[in-house]
């Protein structure tokens, strides 16, 4: 999981030095298709013979995907790596204070609400960028359920062949998006280098592990250790992009990360197939 938090931190902080020439949707496009190819070499998933509830499955796990990282980088386009994924992390904690019934959760929503308003000084958002936080937060709700389904696909998928076939699905999905904001950008070999490699870091590594993870430890553990993604991610920022941020910035992401930690701790874990 600690693995999996850095490589798909300062890979969305490589990715964004790539929206200059293919824009957030060609990136995004091309770090999905990298992945999913690679995925289907190493996994060679088999569609014949399954029922049709799990290609259905796969296939709701294919959106969640395309929908996540489409959102996640329209809104790294407009704000900060470490803001951006502080305001998408609603996504998990909305899953972790929904899995618990503890009185003590009230206390880790007051936490990120206080985080988020400290983020937006206050709920006055003049100083970001209002599109870039709409599209956080909707890569926030797609995040929530790219976890639950996640815990789905490693239950009734072996390997990583039920996040191949969801990676193949979002390639397609994202076509569109991909050729109109690339364009033939998309064909150049150095471009194509840097997305390979943005597909290994913030995908096909990420992705892998965290179906791993999820198959030896207990969901409440894997969002305490998932919580640290906003911390991480204003580190990649300021070591690969130069992004600073103020003393009132990092404090809200850590009073979001605190929040994150303590309700998915609290939550129970869900039954798992043997």
């Amino acid at each position: 999981m600690l693995a999996a938090v850095a490589s798909v931190q300062f890979g969305a902080a490589l990715a964004k030095t790539l929206f200059d020439d293919l824009g957030p949707g060609g990136t995004v496009f091309l770090r999905v298709l990298f992945a999913a190819l690679l995925l289907l070499v190493l996994w060679r998933p088999r569609v014949g013979g399954r029922p049709r509830r799990d290609l259905a499955l796969a296939a709701a796990f294919g959106v969640s995907l395309a929908g996540m990282n489409l959102s996640f980088y329209g809104a790294l386009d407009r704000i900060p790596l470490g803001v951006a994924v502080t305001f998408e992390f609603v996504g998990p904690l909305g899953v972790a204070v929904v899995g618990s019934r503890r009185a003590l959760d009230l206390l880790w929503v007051v936490l990120a609400a206080a985080g988020i308003l400290l983020l937006s000084d206050f709920g006055d958002f003049a100083g970001l960028d209002s599109g870039g936080v709409g599209l956080a937060l909707l890569a926030g709700g797609f995040w929530a359920a790219y976890i639950l389904l996640s815990a789905r696909i490693g239950r009734v998928f072996s390997g990583g062949s039920g996040l191949a076939l969801a990676m193949v699905v979002a390639s397609v999905l994202l076509v569109p998006v991909g050729v109109a904001d690339g364009g033939d950008a998309l064909l150049q070999p150095g471009l194509l280098a840097l997305g390979a490699a943005v597909a290994m870091l913030s995908s096909a590594v990420p992705y892998s592990l965290e179906l791993e993870a999820l198959r030896r430890l207990p969901e409440p553990v894997f969002g305490v250790l998932m919580s640290l993604e906003p911390a991480v991610a204003a580190l990649a920022g300021f070591v690969v992009l130069g992004q600073d941020l103020r003393a009132r910035e990092l404090v809200a992401i850590l009073l979001v990360v605190a929040a994150s930690a303590g309700a998915a701790r609290g939550a129970p874990a869900a039954p798992r197939d043997a």
